[in-house]
């Protein structure tokens, strides 16, 4: 009986010294198989296959390519200070100096994006409005002096150039107008300084007008986070083709609120090239005053739809003054393309070339009657008759 019980005990003292070796070298021989194993979670894979490419609903490669392109600008502007009570007071003068020679600076911040391999950026010209330095910073830490080749105040758009011994980062424009309601697209830029960020939404709404912003307005809307500091960065697709440029946001606290608007990449193609060819952008122009056609003004006028742009009034010896255009006429082709509303009889005539006699078809006394216009240049904004 004793001999039985060593033999046990023995047994038993080398099965626990197994089960203790094994448990401690290779545990996953008594753990594989068992409910919420912990070997599915450690080889799970990590959201890439072995290639390296990205997981089903990653945008990691449209980040990847769109990223190093969207730079950040810092700007700075003086500033008058408040004058000194006693700065003409010849003995503070005398002790303390001139109390009005310490200039005030002022800092700003946004973004821009490098479309050009020779150093042209794309940014809002609010951005850089009354800028007296600007500064661009790469993603990789390069900074550059940057020069301010024109704006457009009347698009929201300028375009800066930087001059680089290396090469340079850039992001290539989608398509013509592919982008669509639903698209998913990222916003990138430097939202309240805090470094290049991310935001991923989709296209909400296309072709956003009249919300008082700038004169010519198209936007597309889209609820991907867009704060301060992200003006001028870049709205780019699936593909990391840049499609717009962030703009605006609609806000009642300073933050995003999801309806974000940025400039479709048609719009900042012409503005960046008529740009980098004459330092401005040239517009046609004809000298009205318009407004919409609501139903109790079709009435009166004896119209039968809403559909074109009531000419409110004609500047004296503007173009549209001297080709018999009236106040009261309603405008219903530009150059033979219909108006439907005023927003679009100014995207029409801005986009006539000065100097061109173009066809006007206004609507006058129940009767439509065409007219030759010599369409003129548009004034810029500071210098446009009042």
């Amino acid at each position: 009986m004793r001999r039985l019980w060593l033999i046990f005990a023995q047994a038993v003292t080398v099965s626990v010294a197994i089960l203790f070796v094994v448990n401690t070298l290779r545990p996953e021989w008594l753990r594989e198989g068992a409910p919420g194993a912990v070997v599915a979670i450690l080889e799970a894979p990590p959201g890439r296959d072995p290639a390296g490419s990205p997981a089903a609903g990653s945008y990691a490669g449209a980040a990847r390519r769109s990223m190093p392109a969207v730079v950040h600008i810092f700007t700075t502007k003086a500033m008058l200070g408040p004058r000194h009570p006693l700065a003409d007071d010849p003995v503070f003068r005398h002790f303390f100096g001139d109390p009005n020679d310490r200039d005030q600076r002022s800092a700003g911040l946004g973004s821009g994006v490098i479309v050009s391999a020779a150093g042209y950026v794309l940014t809002n010209n609010h951005v850089i409005e009354a800028a007296d330095e600007i500064e661009v910073a790469l993603n990789d830490g390069r900074k550059f002096s940057a020069t301010l080749v024109g704006r457009d105040p009347e698009t929201d758009l300028a375009v800066l150039k930087i001059k680089a011994d290396a090469e340079l980062p850039v992001l290539a424009f989608a398509q013509g107008e592919t982008v669509e309601v639903g698209d998913v697209v990222l916003a990138i830029g430097n939202p309240f300084g805090v470094g290049q960020t991310v935001t991923m939404g989709i296209v909400s709404a296309l072709g956003r007008s009249q919300l008082g912003i700038n004169t010519f307005e198209n936007y597309i809307q889209t609820d991907a986070a867009i704060n301060p500091g992200n003006s001028g960065g870049a709205l780019v697709d699936q593909g990391g083709n840049l499609v717009g440029i962030n703009t605006a946001i609609y806000s009642r606290t300073g933050g995003s609120l999801g309806i974000g608007f940025a400039i479709p990449v048609s719009i900042a193609r012409n503005v960046l090239e008529q740009i980098v060819a004459r330092g401005e952008v040239v517009r046609g122009w004809v000298g009205v005053e318009i407004q919409d056609i609501t139903p109790e003004l079709a009435e009166s006028f004896g119209l039968g739809d809403t559909r074109g742009a009531l000419i409110a009034g004609v500047l004296r010896n503007s173009p549209a003054d001297r080709g018999g255009i009236r106040p009261g006429d309603v405008l219903v082709a530009v150059d033979g393309k219909t108006v439907r509303d005023p927003k679009e009889m100014l995207d029409l005539v801005a986009a006539l070339p000065p100097g061109k006699r173009a066809g006007f078809r206004v609507r006058r006394s129940g009767e439509e009657v065409d007219l030759e216009v010599d369409v003129g240049r548009r004034p810029t904004p500071a210098n446009r008759p009042r």
